[in-house]
């Protein structure tokens, strides 16, 4: 696995999308569109006000420097616009693998095939430049949306884990697991993302 990559400012890109490192000064332009309960019901917390965006935005570079994730901005190429954000996270270099997930778009970049352009970049990225052995998704039991979108690009579903964890108001939340593994990555892609080949 090259784990240094995830020490460069990685930029991803295609028609469609453009992934750039979190701490891009653009960042700021997530204030824009970060303020909607809906984007953050399955998320385990939210983003209410300017100290939440503050703290949302310290503790995603924080994570970062500890080597937690490798979070980005997603910008919809089409607009120009910061979309919204995801990241590389739980990443195990021992394991060779980590979770695509903690993303998020703005309610007009949903449905708009930028999620699938999104994740294109960031598993193709992970499996033949990073090298991932396992590249994992999961979804809030209850998020029947995220599930499907999940679904489409290809990932087994693996289970549920059961009071995976507590969010910002003490609840306990059920998440559903998913993976697509190094092994399968080409027939995947083949199958799954031919507009990007």
């Amino acid at each position: 696995m090259r784990t240094e990559l995830l020490q460069t400012n990685i930029i991803l890109e295609n028609e469609k999308v453009l992934l750039l490192p979190f701490e891009n000064e653009r960042n700021i332009e997530l204030k824009a569109i970060i303020f909607d309960d809906e984007i953050w019901k399955y998320m385990g917390m939210y983003v209410r006000n300017d100290l939440d965006f503050e703290n949302y935005t310290t503790n995603t570079l924080k994570q970062k420097a500890a080597g937690i994730c490798y979070p980005f901005l997603i910008i919809d190429k089409t607009t120009n616009k910061v979309a919204g954000s995801t990241r590389y996270g739980y990443l195990n270099q021992a394991s060779q693998k980590c979770e695509i997930g903690w993303i998020w778009y703005a309610k007009e970049f949903q449905g708009t095939g930028l999620n699938k352009a999104c994740k294109f970049e960031l598993l193709n990225f992970g499996f033949e430049n990073i090298q991932f052995r396992r590249i994992q998704f999961s979804a809030d039991l209850e998020n029947e949306r995220s599930q499907s979108a999940i679904e489409k690009l290809g990932a087994l579903k693996e289970g549920i884990f059961r009071n995976n964890y507590v969010d910002s108001e003490g609840k306990s939340k059920d998440d559903v697991y998913y993976s697509i593994i190094a092994e399968e990555w080409a027939a995947t892609k083949r199958n799954y993302f031919p507009e990007f080949l």
